[in-house]
């Protein structure tokens, strides 16, 4: 897959400063768990921590020791980890783009840009594989891939900082290898929005056109209505009353902040404003439609 020559160059600028920059001092709000929550996550925390400790230098006993961290909220736990297995396996793309995902969670949006450039120019020439999820979903079948994941958060790192040309590109290689429908209509959403913020009005159009109502899906159903709401086939005051009702946090703000964003292509901005500040006094605080919201909310 040709990766354009635009990442190459960024590559090269951010390759210099990818050691150099090496502090986020952002303070995360930690996620909030029922009991049986916690102790079940810090119970896979401990079991991937005593991995780790038989054998510091097995990059996958790293990725799954900071993953297990991240997923208890110890987003700077994580990163040092994930740190220390760059410095046993620089040329491992999975620490680059597990250490980018959660710069992106500290909204350290520079740092999370280097490592996830690095994590694609080394899986450039690489076949792809299919990334385990940590937090199964219902079918316990994994949806995304090494290559889906590193260039789905990089465009978002793009999309966040307001670089929609960059965030186009990346979403745009995100498509080629989003080859099951949940991945598909995650990665829509994004390029569709961006598309939106570049003025591409036909190509917007034309990748709503391939989204309907009867796709098969296991895990991305908000992703979905986010799309069939800009297609019209959605009524939005549906899913406002669910989002000031009692659904589930995360997908509210997966949900409110497409929701909002459709008041904002609309220039409804008002109402826009009350979507995201709804998502904001919400606890997921590390969920990318939370970070999107907030970013959304500073410019208004």
């Amino acid at each position: 897959m040709r990766i354009p020559a635009l990442f190459l160059v960024l590559f090269s600028f951010a390759s210099f400063h990818l050691y150099a920059q090496t502090v986020c001092n952002t303070k995360p709000v930690l996620p909030k768990f029922s009991e049986s929550a916690y102790a079940e996550l810090f119970k896979k925390m401990a079991a991937a921590e005593k991995e780790y400790e038989k054998d510091t230098s097995n990059a996958d006993a790293i990725i799954w020791y900071g993953r297990r961290k991240a997923y208890l909220g110890d987003y700077h736990g994580a990163i040092a980890i994930f740190s220390k297995g760059i410095a046993l396996h620089p040329n491992d793309a999975r620490l680059y783009r597990h250490r980018g995902h959660r710069y992106l969670s500290l909204r350290c949006l520079d740092l999370a840009i280097a490592d996830l450039e690095r994590a694609a120019l080394l899986i450039k020439n690489q076949a792809d594989e299919v990334e385990p999820d940590g937090m199964p979903n219902a079918k316990n079948i994994p949806t995304s891939t090494l290559k889906s994941n590193t260039w789905y958060h990089l465009g978002l790192a793009y999309y966040l900082k307001g670089d929609f040309i960059r965030a186009y590109e990346a979403y745009t290689q995100c498509m080629h290898v989003s080859n099951n429908p949940d991945m598909y209509v995650a990665t829509a959403n994004w390029l569709y929005i961006t598309l939106r913020k570049l003025k591409k009005e036909d190509d917007a159009a034309r990748l709503l056109s391939t989204i309907s109502a009867d796709m098969e899906l296991i895990e991305n159903k908000d992703y979905l209505r986010i799309l069939l709401l800009y297609k019209q086939q959605m009524d939005p005051a549906t899913l406002k009353q669910e989002l000031f009702g009692t659904g589930s946090s995360l997908s509210n703000a997966s949900m409110g902040f497409g929701l909002g964003n459709y008041y904002l292509l609309k220039g409804d901005e008002k109402e826009a404003r009350l979507i995201f500040e709804k998502i904001l006094s919400g606890d997921q605080w590390a969920s990318f439609g939370f970070i999107a919201a907030e970013a959304e909310l500073k410019k208004l």
